[in-house]
């Protein structure tokens, strides 16, 4: 859908009103789907371990499941635990980070934390970056970047 409107100078301007309604558009289904498919991998990953895991020795994965009297704990629980503590240890500290850049940055909005940090120039690569083979890729890393006349 476009919408024609007249600016000063007498030409005509074809703006992109379906653009304008995309960018207001609410990305919940999108959020949605991509956490989904992230969940569903983690768990057919962890399934595919457990699996593995009960294929290759079926007696010390039935041991593990259960605490015993020589076992004060089992495997599955002491795994959930250091689970458990290793996201906390893992969210808070990559948290703090954040919060840290943030404040020695002095930023007070998301807007003027971008407008405070640098972009990083982007770099022409200066030496080759295509190989037809492996065996070229190899002889190119050992001879430092020289290139190989044949």
């Amino acid at each position: 859908m476009t919408i024609e409107k007249q600016v000063p100078d007498g030409n005509i301007d074809i703006g992109n009103d379906c653009s304008k309604q995309l960018a207001k558009k609410s990305r919940t289904p999108e959020i949605i789907f991509l956490a989904g498919v992230a969940s569903m991998s983690m768990m057919c990953g962890f399934g595919a371990t457990l699996a593995v895991a009960k294929k290759k020795d079926p007696n010390m994965f039935t041991k593990g499941l259960i605490a015993g009297e020589h076992i004060p704990e089992s495997g599955a629980a002491l795994a959930m635990r250091a689970l458990g503590w290793g996201t906390l240890y893992a969210v808070t500290g990559v948290g703090l980070i954040c919060f840290g850049i943030w404040k020695l940055s002095g930023a007070k909005s998301m807007e003027d934390f971008r407008a405070k940090i640098p972009k990083a120039p982007k770099k022409e690569p200066t030496g080759r970056n295509s190989f037809k083979n492996t065996t070229e890729l190899i002889d190119y890393i050992m001879h430092n970047g020289e290139h190989k006349k044949s």
